[in-house]
């Protein structure tokens, strides 16, 4: 009976001490767990909406990020976006949303921001609010955007009005440096991402609408080396249906016997045709439709005929960039089909011609217009690339006063930031 209470009592108290140890250990466990989602929601970045006058009755939305915690004024990164009608996240699929992702990351990391909806753009990109603006801008207007965005930049409290860079992406890379020598005291740095330097519509767009095409119908579709390609082979191939006088609508029904039926009836034949002798011209005609001067009204999301015309009468970036005496950074995907690589290699070349004093270069094999993994004939949507947006940050870094580096795992090295080319 003795042993009976004893076993009773011992069995109890192991039980208590058991209960006790398991509310300590719930209670550190639900602590870590609290901790744990307080850190998810832990605030790194701030937003102020703001809306930019450009002038004439024009207004665009914008938004400033910068960060949340740490003492400003921060330096700042104005962007400026490609072609098209684009917000001020440069939407160009829905995930793919470049200027976003590359806020939000300078953001929490030191920068401020300032992002702004081109003129005449609605809530979200490829959506038009005044057809007018949009219609009949033209690329001095875009210039003087940047400028208007530059000035409202400047005038935030969060930042610091010495230290601040500009980042143009496709066509924004022809209005960043124009703005920069306007207000060479109030840009520090320019970036140049997919980077254009000859005449956008002369030679760029004619080398995408018309040379990348049959070179690719050549190369990839003519196996045997005749110079001819099929009917059927042109219906399944998307490479080259974009660049021929297809409706939209055709396009997006994705019927390939209504498609191939299409095809037959411009070529004028179901069976074989020349690389050289038809498909070309056919393409060399759509080329010139499209960038030709049309003053009707334009509802076109893309380019409208009023730019095309002031594209074509620009200055190509080759013959101003000489005047740009600020660092300049040029990224590049070695894929790109939009802007081809070459275009920053012959900047690069310009800039070395000249004895610029601080140009730096990095290429990414495998990667397209949007910095996201792409073949050579067409361009892949999706989130910039990590490595991409660590090379930002980090010659950014460097060329920003900041006073504290960053890891050894993110620098650029020193040897790399003047007249240099780096590839990945």
């Amino acid at each position: 009976m003795l042993y009976r209470k004893i076993t009773m009592t011992l069995s109890l108290g192991l039980f208590l001490i058991g209960i006790l140890g398991l509310s300590c250990l719930s209670t550190s466990i639900f602590k870590q767990q609290d901790q744990a989602l307080a850190q998810s929601y832990f605030q790194t970045i701030k937003f102020r909406n703001l809306v930019i006058d450009l002038g004439n009755g024009v207004k665009t939305k914008a938004q400033l990020t910068y960060p949340a915690l740490g003492k400003g004024p921060f330096p700042a990164v104005l962007m400026i976006q490609g072609s098209g009608a684009i917000d001020m996240n440069s939407t160009l699929t829905k995930n793919a949303k470049p200027f976003w992702q590359i806020a939000q990351y300078l953001s929490e990391r030191g920068f401020a921001v300032l992002r702004y909806d081109k003129r005449g753009v609605g809530a979200t990109s490829y959506t038009i609010s005044n057809p007018n603006v949009y219609g009949n801008a033209t690329t001095n207007d875009f210039i003087h955007d940047g400028q208007k965005a530059l000035n409202v930049l400047i005038q935030q409290p969060e930042v610091d009005p010495k230290r601040i860079s500009i980042l143009g992406h496709s066509e924004g890379t022809l209005y960043a440096p124009r703005v920069a020598i306007d207000n060479s005291t109030k840009v520090k740095n320019i970036i140049l991402m997919a980077t254009l330097a000859q005449n956008p519509a002369k030679v760029v767009e004619y080398a995408t609408d018309v040379t990348l095409p049959s070179e690719y119908a050549m190369q990839v579709l003519d196996k045997n080396h005749t110079g001819l390609i099929s009917i059927q082979q042109i219906a399944n191939a998307p490479v080259l249906l974009k660049f021929l006088p297809l409706s939209h609508s055709l396009l997006r029904a994705n019927n390939t016997k209504a498609i191939t039926t299409t095809i037959a009836k411009i070529f004028g034949t179901s069976g074989y045709i020349s690389i050289d002798k038809q498909l070309e011209p056919v393409l060399v005609k759509t080329y010139e439709n499209l960038t030709a001067f049309n003053p009707s009204k334009c509802n076109n999301v893309g380019i409208c005929p009023i730019l095309w015309r002031s594209l074509s009468n620009m200055i190509p970036n080759l013959s101003i960039i000489g005047n740009v005496s600020k660092p300049i950074l040029i990224l590049h995907g070695e894929n790109d089909s939009l802007t081809p690589v070459q275009e920053a290699l012959r900047l690069q070349q310009r800039l070395t011609d000249v004895n610029h004093p601080d140009h730096t270069l990095i290429t990414y094999p495998n990667l397209g217009h949007a910095f996201y993994p792409s073949s050579r004939w067409s361009t892949g949507f999706g989130p910039i690339q990590p490595y991409v947006l660590s090379d930002l940050y980090a010659w950014l870094e460097a060329h920003s006063g900041f006073t504290t580096p960053a890891s050894s795992s993110s620098m650029i090295p020193s040897s790399s930031v003047s007249n240099s080319s780096a590839h990945r």
